[in-house]
Formats: structure tokens, C-alpha cells, sequence
């Protein structure tokens, strides 16, 4: 192996050759899908991982996400598939004469331009975007005041209006351009809609990739009562219009049958690639880059930088995680934040630097190599909506297919598949000293007790938490849907 992820190619997945009088089994009919992201698909691994596992089969596949500056509107992906990414926002989706919308965007660029246009919500990989509040007010808590509710329960309505806006134009848009499809995708809450409305055009199947409670995540989870009833009934709707729901855990499953009213949905784990690690003398990607002394031991929190996802807690429990150092390796509102915190002179060590360090994301192909390079992977998601304590994000399968130790909460959706495999230490989320405690144990271990974490992490991954099992349960799904096998 050569420590990269390792998707599947055709010649993997291939039908076997019968013996003597067996039957010939069925072949699989190269067919089209449309995957529809809300999002520019630069890092969803989720994504990824559906698009190359079906390019690999032999099928047509095409992802369709949002335009952004600096990207292509066009692109192949290596791994087969292709990105068709088209403009899209809030005041294009306004409905009104297109000579309209132009001028308002042109007053909108000048304004922002000024600096006086307000700050306009703007959806994520089907999330609202997170708050921008600083983390030193996040792990804390102020008395609401009148003022103070009013003017959240506002700017909770106007993000739910600009999110309103931003789908209706990633629809028309999408729509438009659109290739035929035999199935069609929709991730998200924010792209289900839209996959919905290409599915109508193009007379094709229509999954909704349901990957969290969104009624109970982000943004969502703090808008009034009378707005989330709104959006509880829009997704309802557009689930039980979806020939097919599939989420991630059983437990979102439950809670999505009840909701939505219909069967459970199909799971479909966000398992990464079996992959197999370098050797321990080539894990340096970390050290090399950030010219880490040798010594020092990184903690990893990668993902989304968004509160609640713990990463104020562990910017707190790394001064008391001697010789290490944190390294945040991603994206999203927090960065400024966190590029102040890795700055302050006050968050230095005479030997390692700056305690914290902050990193860009990197494409899903790439992850395991880094996430291998580093000692621990941390992820104390707190336990602040019943999404996150249902939790079982990418980031823990990930961490055990590159063989690397986790610290992770102690909330129903990640415990049992760490108690289960003995990848890593549970810990209380909302505890710095706990967190820190768990790095000590792991990083201070005997090196063979250190090594253990990992191998058993790895082996769990390579036996049962892999992508190769998942796909499978998905593309005998589409099969079903489409009355041809994938």
C-alpha cells in the first residue's frame, strides 16, 4: 500500500468470473447520477466518497454545487467525476425580472465594496452559516436581555429568509444546466430541494442524504419556535416527496422516521476508504510544515470551525498537555477567532511555539495522510442539541482508519463504537481538565499501550467501519430505485 486512501476501481468491484454451471450473475448497467451539494464540493468527503465509488463502477456521474471565486465552473475530478458548480445567491433568488436582480447585485457588490453592507447568512454543506460569536463568549454564557432577543430572533428570521433565497437560486440555476439523470441525490437540507426539482425534470428517482437532524443542528437549533416549526414542515414535505431517505446512525434514523413520517431511512455510514498508515518514521506532515520540533506531539481537531463542536475546550486543555501542540485543520466562521488565539504571544512555549496552530482544509483525497501524521484526533462535540449528542461524525472514522488514537464525547451516538473498538478515551465534553487528562493518558502511554489505540482502531475499520461495506447497502438501494443494477 502507499499510505494514500485507496477508492475503489473497476476492476474491484468487477462481478466474478462463475464455475461450471453457475449462473452468470447479473452485470452492472452503467447509468447516470446527479449528486446535488449545497456547497462548492471542494471538501465533502461524504460526497467524495459516493461520486468515486460510482465512477468506479463505470457510471456517469455528476456533482452539481455552488460557484465560488477562484474555482471552476467546470471541473474532472481525478477520482472520474465531473463538478458542474453554478452562481448562486440570495438576491438571485428573489422572484423577479432578471434586469432586477442585476442591478440589485450590482448595488450589493458596491456596497459590500464600502463596507456597509451587512453580513448575509450563507449556507454551508446544508448548514446555516454558524455564529460569529467569540470563543471566549461561547464557552461562557451573558443574561439575555429584551434588545438582545429581539435582535437575534431578527437576524434568526433573516438568515432563514436568505437561506429561503439561496436555495430557490441554486434551483433555477440548477435546473438549467442539469445533465439526464437515472437517479438523482440531494444532500442536505439545502440541497434536497433542488435535487427534488431536477428529479421532476428529469423524470429520474430522488434520494435525500438526510446527514444530520437539522431541525436540532447549527443555526436551525436557535431560531424561534414559530420559524422552526416553518422549517420542520418544508422538510417533512420534502422527505416524504423523496422516493428514498438515508442518514448515517440508527439513532438519527429513529428520530427521522418519526419526524418525517415515513420508513426508516436507509443507513449508510460516513465511513471512510480502508487505508492503510505509513510507517510511525513518516508520519511528519504536521512537524514538517509547522517546523514542529521532533518531540512535540500534535492533537488534532479537524472539521468545520463552528461553535460547539469543542474546539473552545480544547484550546483551553492543550496548556495543560505538556509538549504538544494543537493543530485546527479546516475551515468556517471561527478562523478569525482562532487565527487571534494562535497569535497571542501569551499561547506560546519556549520550545514548541504557539500551542495552537491553524491550518487550511485540505480535498478528501488527501485527509488520511495528515490525519495519520498525528497523535491524537480529538473530537468533543458538545452536548448542546440532541444532533450532536446523536453524533457520529466523519472525523472518528476517519481517525481509526489512519490508526490514530481519539478523544472523543461521551454522548450516545459516538461511546458505543468507541467502547466497542477501544480506539480511544471518552471523555465530558464540556471539561477542559477532563479533555487534557485523556491527551495525557494516551500521549504519556507505554509506546506499545500507545500503538494498541491505533491498531485496534484500524482493525475495526478495516473489518466493519469502512466505506467499501457502506457502499455497498447504497448501491443496492439505487438498484432498487432505478429497476438496474449499480
Amino acid at each position: 500500500m502507499t499510505g494514500r486512501e485507496s477508492p475503489a476501481t473497476p476492476e474491484s468491484v468487477a462481478q466474478p468470473v462463475p464455475g461450471p454451471g453457475a449462473r452468470t450473475p447479473p452485470a452492472i448497467v452503467p447509468q447516470h447520477a446527479v449528486l446535488v451539494l449545497p456547497s462548492t464540493a471542494e471538501f465533502d468527503s461524504r460526497t467524495y466518497r459516493i461520486a468515486s465509488s460510482l465512477a468506479a463502477r463505470g457510471h456517469d456521474v455528476t456533482v452539481m454545487a455552488r460557484l465560488a471565486p477562484g474555482l471552476p465552473a467546470l471541473e474532472t475530478h481525478p477520482a472520474g467525476y465531473r463538478i458542474v458548480r453554478v452562481p448562486v445567491s440570495a438576491i438571485d433568488g428573489l422572484p423577479m425580472a432578471e434586469w432586477v436582480r442585476s442591478r440589485l447585485e450590482r448595488a450589493w457588490a458596491r456596497l459590500r465594496g464600502s463596507g456597509r453592507a451587512p453580513v448575509a447568512a450563507a449556507g454551508g454543506a446544508g448548514h446555516a452559516a454558524a455564529s460569529r460569536e467569540p470563543l471566549d463568549a461561547a464557552v461562557g454564557s451573558r443574561p439575555p436581555t429584551t434588545t438582545g432577543r429581539v435582535s437575534r430572533a431578527s437576524g434568526s428570521l433573516r438568515r432563514l429568509l436568505a437561506i429561503a433565497l439561496t436555495v430557490r437560486s441554486q434551483r433555477r440555476r440548477t435546473v438549467a444546466v442539469a445533465p439526464p439523470a437515472d437517479l438523482v441525490h440531494g444532500m442536505a437540507y439545502m440541497g434536497i430541494p433542488v435535487a427534488l426539482a431536477v428529479g421532476q425534470q428529469r423524470r429520474a428517482p430522488v434520494v435525500y442524504d438526510a446527514r444530520d437532524i437539522y431541525l436540532e443542528a447549527g443555526n436551525l437549533a436557535r431560531l424561534p419556535g414559530p420559524a422552526r416549526r416553518l422549517f420542520g414542515r418544508l422538510e417533512r414535505g420534502w422527505a416524504q416527496k423523496a422516493d428514498r431517505v438515508i442518514t448515517v446512525n440508527r439513532p438519527y434514523a429513529e428520530v427521522m422516521a418519526g419526524r418525517f413520517g415515513i420508513p426508516e431511512p436507509l443507513i449508510v455510514m460516513n465511513c471512510a476508504y480502508r487505508y492503510e498508515p505509513p510507517p510511525t518514521e513518516r508520519r511528519r506532515r504536521f512537524h514538517d510544515i509547522l517546523g514542529l520540533p521532533a518531540e512535540a506531539r500534535v492533537v488534532l481537531y479537524q472539521g468545520g470551525f463552528s461553535l460547539d463542536r469543542g474546539i473552545e475546550q480544547l484550546v483551553a486543555a492543550i496548556g495543560d498537555v505538556p509538549g504538544a501542540v494543537l493543530v485546527c485543520m479546516g475551515y468556517g466562521a471561527l478562523q478569525p477567532e482562532l487565527d487571534a488565539i494562535a497569535a497571542d504571544p501569551a499561547r506560546r512555549d519556549g520550545e514548541l511555539g504557539p500551542r495552537v496552530r491553524i491550518l487550511p482544509a485540505v480535498p478528501p483525497a488527501e485527509l488520511l495522510d495528515w490525519v495519520a501524521s498525528a497523535d491524537v484526533v480529538a473530537m468533543p462535540i458538545q452536548p448542546t442539541t440532541l444532533n450532536h449528542r446523536l453524533t457520529t461524525p466523519n472525523k472518528l472514522f476517519e481517525a481509526m482508519a489512519a490508526g490514530v488514537p481519539v478523544v472523543a464525547s461521551d454522548l450516545p451516538g459516538m461511546a458505543a463504537i468507541v467502547r466497542e473498538t477501544g480506539c480511544g478515551l471518552l471523555v465530558d465534553p464540556a471539561s477542559p481538565d477532563a479533555i487534557a487528562a485523556a491527551c495525557r493518558t494516551i500521549l504519556d502511554a507505554p509506546p506499545e499501550e500507545r500503538r494498541a489505540y491505533g491498531e485496534r482502531g484500524l482493525a475495526a475499520a478495516h473489518e466493519r467501519y469502512s466505506w467499501e461495506t457502506q457502499v455497498e447497502r447504497l448501491v443496492e438501494e439505487y438498484g432498487r430505485l432505478t429497476g438496474r443494477l449499480w
